[in-house]
């Protein structure tokens, strides 16, 4: 028993004769509320709760729940609404915690539809709930009148999104060829199969039919759509021919149609596409041409046959007659005999004809079909169509199991067994098959629209099964990309600290992001499609709802700020923003909104507007500091002009002074080197003082040296034009020019320019980038292996070029140096000779060109520099 339950006095006296395990049975039994006790099942990770079995119904929960005395289900396979509720985590949060709560919930789903508490503890290595409902309990005419109001939304929701595929699937399951264009141009929105197959795998979803079907220009096909474009009045055509590039090999073919076209309308009843309707209907023209041609010679059978008829009758006679005298005229009898013979292998024939006609339709038709005969659902007719679903296979004589062993297991092979045991016809709408390839024999994902019906004898006994068969793999495979890319907007969307919402191009709200739910308070049900207005404070919706509708009818951007209510009561100041997404046509698709909270620029906003009331009643004082403003402008204006000519006359001193510096240098280290050679000297302390001045006479030089390299820089960037440069043999030269050290050092270079082989660049400053961070690499190699160095290019997601310089080296601590990587004559390694100008100008020479320089080193790991420079740089490229 556990310690924190209590018992009086006189319950201890009597414990004996009322025993606990009785004792609990008796509560269970007579309890007005449920109790369940659950046993969790874990992941494959062992930690994890993915859901629950039932250990434990006392009969109050198995009436709630309408649920035998154990159930074999799962919690989750009875409940699966619980997910999407918080139910389920719930009672995932309270096992783990091992503390008692409670949670309630209007719970709608899974057959169940009442307002629930419940309360849950953890109890040893189980899960006790106890909860109640309020399906006996009274409620007020407004709790009715919502309840009802749900069910009726829920209804409505349901028959809308069921009406919509029903729509959707019987366009794309039509045996018509169906589509629909939107906009002037034509522009295909749908598209079902049998339309798609007049081009093959052609695309034609988002095109304008003359950019899609440009074959149809000197045909009256444009000429009619937009005709019924313009005027709104529904064209039908009866056995038009029109020439198409079926098998996109450039050969137009000679088909006729019946069609039509009816102009589709929006809400506001202005056309806005054209709904197409179309049938081929070239067998039958050409099966009337063959009729027409015949009409003679079937006339002239005609003739032959009443002919026929008469000595059929008169033979008739004859027969009568003959019957008295069949015992003495054999010979006459076996040639009457023969004769009928020959008529009713005659009449074999044209059944045999008459069947050839029924399989040649079959075998050409655009549907993929099949017969299945007997027990074993053995191939005995298999078109072109049904063979190309299964390349390099013999199906025709073959058992199905056998022609495809993969199905045994699949559904789609009990629903052959049902078809044929039961004579009902099945179908099925994008069902995944797995197939093996025919290449590699792996088993491949494939989507099928099929129909299987039974096929009956003379004796209406079923004796096989007819397949009508569509593969759909294409379209399965766009669809769950277009769920995933929706799933991939709606995570992203949750991630981000804004309110994200979505309208339709009306502007109903269709998607609010968890911010917006957890702000507000409110759920999917309350906000979606309707009730959004309730959230924002009154004041604000005047302007928010003007600007919307301005919004909606211009499709411009909307922007306004409005105070939105919080869960808590409280109101925040929000910028509510909303762009459009258009199509080509510049039609709306869909409205894509954020709300930020700008609360506390609000604030400061305001605050900042009452300082300016205050500062409004000193005008005087405000005129006479513009007066000083002013004054204070045009010597700033006058400051501006005078930096500008010291920083040119700084640029030109610069230039002047490392150019005229040089001369007296070099003549300095001449005399020095003089000196060196012909002067003795006594000082113990002599040579080191040498040394000394040595090292500084060549800083001077670097120093003096990376001056003029820097302006000269600047002025050539400025100066130098552009050219299309090949990366490849401007790199090779590069290092052709540091042979020795490379061979000295071992070092291997690998270049890789497939990417991007070209660049448009002055062939002088890419020559310099290249040069300095390929001598950087050399210069600064690892002392313990080989330098390695890998220049290579890359083309970003967005087009942008990137040049790649990766080594083995030194590398460096960016997380200290970093911020001074780049700045004039810093230098990170004191090992080597240098000046600190190389990374300096590669820098400048990339941001001049419009990029940026990205590091990633490490001490002891080597250094990598990306160079990412705009699209621009690309050359233009021409291809054939």
């Amino acid at each position: 028993m556990p310690d924190n339950v209590a018992f009086t006095s006189s319950f201890s006296d009597n414990r004996d004769t009322v025993p606990a395990e009785d004792l609990l049975h008796g509560i269970l039994n007579i309890s007005l509320t449920g109790y369940a006790l659950y046993q969790p099942v874990y992941g494959a990770s062992g930690k994890e709760v993915r859901d629950f079995t039932f250990v434990l119904l006392n009969p109050k929960a198995r009436q709630i729940l309408s649920l035998p005395d154990l159930p074999t289900q799962t919690y989750l396979e009875l409940y699966p609404h619980t997910l999407e509720t918080g139910v389920f985590a719930f009672h995932c949060h309270v096992f783990a915690s091992g503390q008692p709560e409670r949670f309630s919930v209007n719970y709608q789903g899974d057959g169940l539809d009442n307002y629930f508490h419940l309360s849950a503890q953890r109890v040893g290595d189980l899960l006790l709930v106890n909860f109640t409902d309020t399906a006996e309990q009274s409620r007020t005419a407004v709790e009715q009148a919502l309840r009802q109001s749900q069910a009726r939304e829920h209804l409505a929701r349901a028959e809308a999104e069921a009406q919509r595929n029903r729509l959707h699937h019987l366009f794309m399951q039509a045996p018509a060829m169906i589509t629909i264009f939107e906009g002037p141009q034509h522009v295909f929105k749908l598209v079902n199969p049998l339309y798609q197959e007049l081009v093959g795998d052609r695309p034609l979803l988002g095109k304008p039919i003359r950019e899609a079907m440009p074959e149809l220009a000197d045909q009256p096909i444009f000429d009619l759509l937009d005709y019924v474009y313009q005027t709104g009045e529904t064209f039908r055509a009866t056995e038009m021919q029109v020439q198409l590039d079926h098998d996109n090999t450039g050969k137009r073919g000679q088909r006729f149609y019946n069609f039509i076209y009816q102009a589709s309308r929006n809400l506001a009843e202005e056309i806005d596409g054209i709904l197409v309707f179309a049938y081929d209907v070239t067998e039958q023209v050409q099966a009337r041409q063959r009729a027409e041609a015949s009409e003679q010679q079937l006339a002239y059978t005609n003739e032959e046959l009443a002919a026929t008829n008469e000595e059929l009758a008169a033979t008739n006679e004859e027969l009568l007659t003959a019957n008295f005298e069949i015992l003495t005229n054999n010979s006459e009898l076996e040639q009457r005999v023969a004769a009928r013979t020959r008529e009713a292998q005659q009449a074999q024939a044209e059944a045999e004809r008459q069947r050839g006609r029924l399989e040649q339709l079959f075998m050409q038709a655009p549907a993929g079909i099949c017969i299945l005969g007997g027990p074993e659902l053995v191939f005995e007719l298999v078109n072109p169509v049904y063979q190309q679903l299964f390349p390099g296979r013999d199906l025709l004589g073959k058992p199905v199991l056998e022609a495809l062993p993969e199905i045994a297991d699949h559904a789609v092979y009990n629903t052959f067994r049902w078809v044929y045991n039961t004579g009902q016809t099945h179908q099925e709408l994008g069902m995944l098959i797995p197939l093996n390839h025919p290449d590699d024999g792996r088993l491949q994902d494939r989507y099928f629209n099929y129909i299987q019906q039974p096929r009956l004898d003379e004796n209406s006994r079923i004796d096989g099964v007819v397949v009508f068969a569509y593969e759909v793999t294409d379209l399965e495979q766009a669809r769950r990309k277009l769920e995933q890319s929706e799933v991939a907007f709606r995570t992203l969307a949750n991630a981000i600290s804004n309110l994200v919402w979505t309208t339709t191009p009306s502007g109903e709200a269709d998607y609010y992001n968890e911010q917006w739910y957890s702000f507000t308070g409110s759920s999917p049900q309350e906000v979606l499609g309707q009730g959004w207005t309730t959230y924002f404070h009154p004041h604000d919706l005047l302007l928010m709802l003007r600007q919307w509708h301005e919004a909606l009818a211009q499709g411009t951007p909307y922007q306004v700020e409005a105070r939105l209510r919080r869960a808590d009561g409280a109101y925040r100041w929000f910028l509510v923003r909303a762009v459009a997404m258009h199509d080509d046509q510049g039609h709306i698709l869909r409205w894509f909104g954020t709300n930020t909270d700008i609360h506390e620029q609000k604030e400061m906003a305001e605050a900042l507007q009452l300082a300016t009331r205050k500062l409004a009643a000193s005008n005087k004082e405000l005129r006479t500091a513009n007066e000083q403003a002013k004054q204070a402008n045009r010597q700033l204006e006058l400051t501006n002009e005078q930096l500008t000519r010291i920083n040119d006359d700084l640029d030109n001193f610069v230039y002047t002074a490392s150019h005229d510096l040089q001369q007296p240098v070099h003549n300095m280290a001449g005399v020095f080197d003089e000196l060196k050679r012909t002067a003795t000297f006594h000082d113990p302390e002599a040579e080191q003082l040498m040394h000394m001045f040595e090292d500084a006479l060549g800083q001077i030089q670097s120093t003096i040296q990376g001056l003029a390299q820097v302006v000269q820089a600047e002025r050539q960037t400025q100066g130098l034009p552009t050219e299309v440069v090949e990366l490849l043999p401007l790199t090779q030269s590069v290092l052709q020019s540091m042979r020795s050290q490379i061979t000295e050092q071992q070092a291997q270079v690998e270049l890789d320019f497939a990417a991007v082989p070209q660049l448009l660049f002055g062939r002088l400053n890419l020559q310099s980038i290249l040069y300095n961070l390929l001598s950087n690499a050399l210069k600064y190699a690892h002392p313990d292996r080989p330098p390695t160095v890998l220049v290579s290019t890359r083309l970003t997601a967005g087009g942008s070029p990137i040049l790649l310089v990766q080594d083995n080296g030194l590398g460096m601590d960016l997380s200290r140096f970093g911020p001074e990587l780049f700045k004039m004559f810093r230098r990170f390694h004191d090992h080597v000779p240098g000046s600190g100008l190389g990374l300096y100008l590669v820098n400048r020479i990339v941001q001049q060109a419009g990029g940026h320089v990205e590091v990633s080193s490490s001490p002891d790991a080597g250094t990598t520099f990306r160079l990412h420079f705009p699209s621009s740089l690309l050359p233009t490229r021409n291809f054939f």
